[in-house]
């Protein structure tokens, strides 16, 4: 009678533990399935977080990633007109003219001369006699973008160069000013100006300055194309494709929308596969394979990657048939043990 008590509560032990780990499992593939749900809704694919340390690798292509650091100048932008050059990703030229304006306030229209940084056609004045203005800048306003940035140890596509923030003020070196420019240009402050006196201009006067965005650690989020960063694909209209924020922030940060992956995945599916072999091995404590180690865990393997593979079918049908092979080679197992065991009773 004591030992008929004893089997029963082994028995029941086992089937605890088998339903310990069917539970384990089916709640572990539910919230991977969850998961891939949210993320697709996001772009559909797992975002790298690869911080200062990451590097270009195989099967990274096309993956977007998160990586931060302070941006290296690899080949600084130069203005060769002016030669300035600034330890920049980008590099700006600005260029005024001292030039009339029309200002109406109140129905009162005034004029006076100012620095203004494109044409004026004076012809489209109300009174245009007296005012007219040169006509087009013999000096263009442009952009130099550095030749090859890197952030952490991937090289920056000229787009997200360009959504850099902040400007600062480069001072140009009169003295590496070439030879046409430096009879023409005097430097005051932070400008290059025509103005034979700076401070009364005269109409037509030139005044050029530079601006360059400032070093300072970001954090870029955007698409690998082997070792460079380049615009994903927006998932909605206006968005740029890739994001650009100053200082070291968090992937959360960066997107905070985007939800959290389940922790210790491969963890609770090795506690599900111990729960269910040990509740196999329980329940065939009284059959003569009792304490067959090797029968429990192809018998745990067939019945938890059973049920995860039927989870996956409706969703992913490759991952279903990697459980569903696994379950084929748990009973592999499980029946090579039967038929082993058997043919020992027999002999």
């Amino acid at each position: 009678m004591k030992h008929t008590g004893m089997a029963w509560g082994t028995r029941l032990s086992g089937a605890v533990l088998l339903l310990v780990g069917l539970g384990l499992i089916a709640w572990n593939e539910r919230r991977v399935m969850d998961y891939g749900a949210a993320l697709a809704r996001h772009g559909g694919s797992p975002v790298l977080d690869l911080g200062a340390e990451g590097r270009p690798a195989a099967g990274q292509f096309g993956a977007l990633t998160r990586v931060s650091g302070m941006p290296k100048i690899m080949d600084a932008p130069r203005d060769r007109e002016f030669n300035v050059r600034a330890e920049s990703p980008v590099l700006i030229r600005h260029v005024e003219m001292y030039q009339w304006r029309e200002i109406t306030v109140g129905g009162n229209t005034h004029y006076e001369v100012d620095w203004v940084d494109r044409p004026i056609d004076a012809t489209n004045f109300a009174r245009p006699a007296g005012h007219v203005n040169p006509g087009a800048f013999p000096i263009q306003g442009r952009q130099f973008e550095a030749g090859e940035v890197k952030l952490g140890n991937f090289k920056l596509s000229a787009p997200i160069l360009r959504a850099f923030p902040g400007q600062v003020d480069v001072t140009p070196d009169e003295k590496a000013l070439p030879s046409n420019f430096a009879a023409t240009f005097q430097r005051v402050g932070d400008a290059l100006v025509t103005s034979a006196k700076p401070s009364n201009p005269r109409l037509g006067d030139l005044r050029i300055t530079w601006q360059a965005v400032p070093l300072q650690a970001m954090t870029v989020l955007a698409r690998i194309e082997g070792d460079t960063l380049v615009p994903g694909t927006p998932a909605r209209e206006g968005d740029a494709g890739f994001d650009v924020q100053v200082g070291d922030r968090s992937l959360l940060d960066v997107m905070p929308a985007l939800p959290e992956p389940p922790g210790a995945v491969l963890p609770v599916r090795i506690a599900a596969f111990l729960a269910a072999s040990l509740g196999a091995l329980l329940l065939a404590w009284t059959s003569r394979l009792r304490r067959d180690v090797l029968f429990a865990a192809g018998t745990g393997a067939v019945i938890i990657a059973a049920v995860a593979g039927v989870m996956w079918m409706a969703g992913d049908a490759m991952a279903a048939s990697v459980w569903l092979l696994v379950a084929v080679l748990g009973a592999g197992l499980a029946i090579w043990r039967v038929q082993q065991r058997t043919s020992s009773a027999s002999n």
